[in-house]
């Protein structure tokens, strides 16, 4: 039995045989589609992030999510990963006695918006950092506040908001400026009226250091790096791992 979104999903005996990668990859090919999934954040994010100039086999994959606070089943992985195959967005080789996985170069490339982009590094960020240097970044590239509604669009939770706001030690402040002004010229996103927008007390290393990181990453994601990237060749499968 397996509980996928707060969905129970049974298992017969006889999938854990050949049927069960079946029904599986067809099960996680459904809830990719449909955006259902939903194990501790984004999985296929941060499979993204892992395989990042990368090629890993199914164990290393693995090992490299449970270090990451996701402790699947390698057989759900599988499932997972050759799912994320059929719908082309990682490339699978085999190298006996595994299989590896690298992202599929359009997909390395593919421009996202801000937010997506933002959502995608922030969980390399420790999480006491993770609200100051998302408002650094984006107030930064935005050069204005960061409205509340924009921090669920960068995968943090309004309660992790929350949660951050009543600490003592709390970076972050609402807008000495009227919120308005600033909504008044976004089309892109709906801003509700008095929406509370938020700007940090002050910036310190910590911020900067972690922001840096960020922002390099998004760099990297945005632009076309082909050709200028050295591009190692294994010879083992325990490289892949």
């Amino acid at each position: 039995m397996r509980v996928f979104n707060n969905v129970i999903i049974a298992f017969k005996p006889t999938c854990l045989r050949t049927g069960f990668l079946s029904g599986t990859a067809k099960y996680i090919r459904f809830v990719i589609n449909y955006g259902a999934l939903n194990m501790s954040g984004n999985i296929y994010l941060l499979i993204r992030e892992i395989l990042k100039g990368r090629q890993l086999s199914i164990s290393g994959v693995t090992r490299e999510l449970k270090d990451k606070g996701i402790d699947e089943h390698r057989l759900v992985m599988t499932g997972y990963l050759r799912a994320l195959k059929d719908l082309k967005k990682v490339n699978e080789v085999e190298i006996p006695p595994s299989k590896v996985y690298s992202i599929v170069e359009a997909e390395q490339n593919e421009n996202g918006d801000i937010y997506s982009l933002i959502a995608e590094s922030i969980r390399s960020v420790e999480s006491v950092f993770m609200i100051p240097v998302a408002v650094y970044v984006l107030s930064k590239t935005l050069d204005r506040p960061v409205f509340k509604e924009e921090f669920i669009k960068m995968g943090l939770s309004a309660k992790s908001l929350n949660d951050y706001l009543s600490l003592p030690n709390c970076a972050i402040r609402l807008t000495d400026k009227n919120p308005k002004e600033y909504a008044a010229g976004i089309t892109k996103i709906k801003v509700s009226p008095g929406e509370p927008a938020y700007e940090l007390k002050a910036i310190n290393s910590d911020i900067i250091k972690h922001s840096s990181c960020i922002l390099i990453k998004i760099v990297r994601n945005s632009v076309d790096l082909g050709g200028l990237i050295p591009k190692t060749k294994s010879t083992t499968i325990t490289d892949f791992e």
